[in-house]
């Protein structure tokens, strides 16, 4: 291990991205409960002080952990709805595909992680930037086909395609219906309210 640790200085941004790959494959491996930051510097072959100087503790490195899932969870709707129609229908089964589809890959770590950071603050502050970035892409595609989104659907949104995912990853139902409802559930909520049927 000493001949590795000289042989390469690591640009911060290409060591932090080795880190973090490194910390889903340990939590991959063993679950959270294990994860420790010394273990990270042993798998990831550097000394302690440099992932406490990227992350300053645990709970920081798992935060950092769920940052970069919801950063490509972005990166995935963006190439959905790259290739979308700009329909109502199209962009809601692009969306939900999305949602879905990232979740299933990000699979049992994401679940884990959230878990560990359970009251946790740090947590909170993450999540709630995130969704609100995840959130914006959604609204800017609703509306070019005339989709209407406030916060209480936003709020259903987003619990139902955390429901519908876990309901996969749990085996008690399929992906493909998962898809399904989450997109029947944003086209209902993004429906532009003057084309609602009215109550009888």
């Amino acid at each position: 291990m000493d001949d590795e640790g000289p042989r390469r200085r690591m640009p911060r941004h290409e060591r932090r991205a080795q880190l973090l790959a490194v910390a889903r494959e340990l939590i991959h491996d063993a679950g959270t409960d294990e994860f420790t930051l010394g273990r990270l510097a042993e798998r990831a072959g550097v000394t302690k002080p440099i992932v406490y100087d990227h992350f300053g503790d645990r709970a920081g490195a798992l935060a950092e952990l769920y940052r970069a899932f919801e950063e490509q969870q972005r990166a995935s709707l963006t190439a959905a709805l790259a290739g979308a129609d700009p329909t109502l229908g199209s962009v809601c089964a692009a969306v939900a595909g999305a949602y879905i589809d990232c979740s299933l890959a990000e699979g049992r770590e994401l679940a884990d992680v959230v878990s560990a950071l359970a009251g946790s603050a740090t947590l909170a502050e993450v999540r709630r930037e995130a969704e609100e970035a995840y959130l914006a892409l959604c609204r800017e595609a609703l509306a070019t086909c005339g989709g209407r989104f406030d916060h209480a659907a936003a709020r259903a949104v987003v619990g139902a395609g955390d429901s519908l995912s876990r309901a996969v990853l749990e085996h008690r139902i399929s992906a493909g219906s998962a898809r399904s409802a989450l997109s029947r559930v944003l086209h209902a909520l993004a429906h532009p309210s003057d084309d609602r049927p009215e109550a009888s």
